[in-house]
Parts: C-alpha cells; structure tokens; sequence
C-alpha cells in the first residue's frame, strides 16, 4: 500500500533547504574574512561572520516583510516548528555532539607528569574563577537594571559566564530555561547575542593586545603552521583511512551512539528527578555527553586490552574535524536564531555586559598569567582570554598568532584543564540553575559566588600567599 508520499511534494526539501542556507552562510562568512582586510586582521572566525550574516538578512526581512528569513514557509512547512526554533535545536545538539568528539580522541601522558600537574590545575582553577567573576557582575548589572526594565529578571546576568566562558550552546541552553521556566521574553536571543559579543571581544581584542605587545617587541607574531601538520592524520595500529567501511564514517557512528547514549541517561535522570528539574537536566546534554564518550572510550580501551578488538576505531584527526564542523554549524545557527524584536529592549544592558565582561576577564586573567604563568605568561593570556571570552578554539586561533608550533605549555593546559575545571565548575551550573527562583535566590547566589571566588584565589595563589607568610615569620 502506497505510503502516499511524494518527493515533489514542498514538505520533503524544507530541512535541506534549511541546510543549504547555514552552509551558504558560512560560505559567505569565508568569502568576507578573505577578502575584506579589517575581517582578515580580526581573528574572526568565519562561522561568527556568517552567523551574523545571516543574522543581519533575516533582521531586515523580519523589518521589511514581517518574518525572519527561517520562519519562510520553504524552510519549515510540513514541520510543527519554527525556523528559530530549528535553529535553536541545531545550536543544542551541535554542542553534545562537538563535546563528545573532543572526548573520544585518544589521549597520552603529555602534559600529566609531576612538574606540569600545578599549571594544569591552577589553568582549571582560573577559567572557574572567571566563570565566577563573569557571574557576579553580570548579576550585579541586571539587578540594577531589573528596576528599570521591568522584563529583565534579575537573575539573567549570570547568563554572562555562558555566554563568554562557555560559549553559544550553554548560553542558549539558560537563556532557554530561564525564558521556559521563569518567564524572562527573549531569554533565548539574550543568550545568544551574549554569546555572539563574547566572540566579537575575543577576536577583536585579541588583536589589538598582539599588536599593541608586537609594538612594544614583547612578542613575536611567527608566520603560521598549518594545523595539519601538527596532527597525525592515521596513527599506528588504528583501522585503514579507507576500508571496506570508510573510517570516518566509524568516528561518526562512534559519535552518535554516545548521543544516543546520552539521551538515555538525561531520560532516566529526567524520569528520577521529575517535571520541576527535568529541563535542566536536559539542558546538561553536553555534560552527560562528555560522560557517555568516557564510559564507550573505557569500554573501547578495555576490548583492546582484552585483545577482543585488535585495532584502534578512534582517530583523533578525523574527531577534530567532526567536533570543528559541530561547533562551526553550533555558532552560525546559533547567531542566526537571535530575534533581534525581543531583545530590542535589552541592547543597553546587553552592551554594557559586554563591555564589563570584556574588563573583567582581561584584567583578571593578565594579572593571573604574569603572576603563576611566567616564561610564557602571554602565550598563557592569549589563549584563556579566547577561550573564556569565546570557545577553546577560539583560545587556540590567537595562540597560534604567537606560537604556532604549540612549543609553549600553554595549549595543552586549556586541554588538560577541562577536568578540574569540570569538578570545580559544577556548583556554578547547580547556584546558575537555582538563581532565577526568587529575588532573594539571586542575592543569595550572589554571596556564593563571591565566597567561592575568594576560596579558590585562595587555592590558586597558594604558592604566592603562604610563601609571603613564611617569609614574614622567619623575619
């Protein structure tokens, strides 16, 4: 019996429509950063370039025809959602997806041994303590705020350490339960345009400090290496490039059953916690991704070692290139579903976030660097201040400004920092979730962040504090 489908039906292309359009805005978003020069001197990454692209003609559509660009009817028919709201679902699964490749790739002892151990630690240390400080102001801002623009919720500020220290995907992740659950309008498009200012202030700033340290003959701005030959393409005893399955279809398919994996966690967890903590436990799917991809590499590592499994599945070149491709696709959609009508109340507060966020976490993570990072105490700023401002991979774009070989410690301390900074991190997402339920939740949070800030400087400066002390008492 005939199912009655037909592929010239318009409900069968509006996805693959939609696809092209991402695709042809990141296309664009290159062709710009090739060849416009102030673009090219940024640093931008060309996925923010089409983002906002795409952003800007679907604004003035929105402005001219009365409908965002993805809310066209050749983009959504036959579906029971909006083109936003298909791109707010692309952003939340990009960032599981980028999160578990990065997690499955192999890794080795580099970076583990004794004397590295302190620097690692004390890089986790810094990105949770900048969370805090982002934290912090951005609720200070917002509660002064709130009685003015009554829609503002007080608690919304905190969206700023998403939104800059963790990137596109978290921040429309709370703005997303803060806009579900509490009743903040725009909640989602005040996340992302947080996101997006992050990105801007890392690119942008990030030049401007080399070049003003360039000026000054504090650094060296080396000629770039090719991110291809710092990786190897196929390592011994891994499974061929080409099989009779191709191997990068095998990194995908190792990709999505973790995914699959991790739906069933965030399910039952869903299920145990019910309707009250259910959305946010969803809203976690990054961090139950990252755990499903360390059970299957456990799982991976054990058949091997049981000579069950002779060859090695996981490549972490290709896994690169899947977790790039996921972030790339997470930041375009990401900018591109900011409803420029809902937020169009909020662009002060939004810009002075930005600008305080800016501040903040320059000034804290220079005094850090050269203070517990010496001998490479720019190379050590260059890339916390791109990650916490935009993603990891934006980090890494500004170190390989002024160390493309990686000779420095710096690019292994932002990988090797995810597990502290994992641990230390996880009270901030707990107080983030537990800010919006009342007025004086926030103020509360408020007084937690700043206590946990002040404990882990504490920890941090260790070495510089009790050293002072001993140093006092022997005189």
């Amino acid at each position: 019996m005939s199912s009655g489908l037909s592929f010239a039906s318009n409900s069968v292309w509006p996805v693959i429509m939609f696809i092209a359009v991402i695709m042809g805005g990141l296309l664009v978003g290159n062709t710009l950063k090739r060849y416009i020069p102030f673009l090219k001197k940024s640093l931008i990454p060309v996925s923010v370039i089409g983002g906002i692209f795409l952003l800007f003609v679907s604004s003035v559509l929105k402005f001219t025809t009365g409908e965002y660009l993805f809310n066209w009817s050749i983009f959504c028919e036959g579906t029971k959602m909006t083109g936003i709201e298909m791109l707010e679902i692309m952003t939340y699964h990009c960032l599981a997806i980028g999160f578990i490749a990065m997690t499955l790739r192999k890794s080795d002892s580099k970076g583990k041994t004794k004397g590295r151990v302190t620097e690692v630690v004390n890089t986790g240390i810094t990105t949770v303590s900048t969370y805090l400080l982002q934290g912090f102001f951005g609720l200070a801002i917002t509660v002064v705020a709130s009685f003015i623009i009554p829609k503002l919720i007080k608690a919304s500020g905190i969206i700023l350490c998403f939104g800059f220290g963790q990137g596109t995907g978290q921040a429309l992740n709370y703005g997303s339960i803060y806009e579900t659950d509490y009743g903040f309008i725009g909640g989602k498009s005040f996340g992302l345009t947080i996101a997006a200012l992050g990105f801007l202030a890392a690119s942008i700033g990030g030049v401007l400090y080399l070049n003003y340290h360039k000026r000054k003959g504090d650094i060296v701005i080396r000629e770039s290496v090719s991110q291809l030959n710092q990786e190897k393409v196929e390592e011994e005893g891994e499974v061929p490039m080409v099989d009779s399955i191709d191997k990068l279809t095998l990194q995908i398919s190792l990709v999505f059953v973790c995914y699959a994996l991790t739906y069933l966690l965030m399910y039952l967890l869903g299920n145990l916690v019910g309707d009250g903590l259910k959305t946010t436990i969803y809203g976690f799917n990054f961090l139950l991704g990252t755990l499903s991809a360390v059970i299957v590499k456990e799982v991976l590592k054990l058949l091997r070692k049981t000579n069950l499994m002779h060859r090695d599945y996981v490549n972490n070149f290709l896994l690169n290139r899947i977790a790039g491709f996921a972030f790339d696709i997470m930041i375009v959609a990401g900018i591109g579903a900011i409803r420029v009508d809902l937020i169009k109340d909020y662009w002060v507060v939004l810009l002075i976030l930005g600008v305080v966020g800016v501040l903040v976490t320059f000034l804290y993570i220079k005094f850090v660097s050269f203070k517990l990072f010496k001998n490479y105490e720019h190379e050590q700023f260059m890339v916390m201040y791109g990650m916490l401002t935009g993603t990891a991979s934006t980090g890494v774009i500004l170190l390989r400004e002024i160390d493309p070989s990686f000779e420095t410690p710096a690019s292994e301390n932002i990988v090797y920092q995810n597990f502290p900074a994992i641990l230390l991190g996880f009270p901030m997402m707990l107080v983030a979730a537990f800010c919006p339920k009342s007025d004086m939740a926030t103020y509360i949070t408020m007084g937690v962040i700043a206590l946990y800030f002040i404990v882990l400087n504490i920890i941090l400066f260790r070495s510089l504090i009790f050293k002072k002390k001993k140093k006092a008492a022997k005189e």
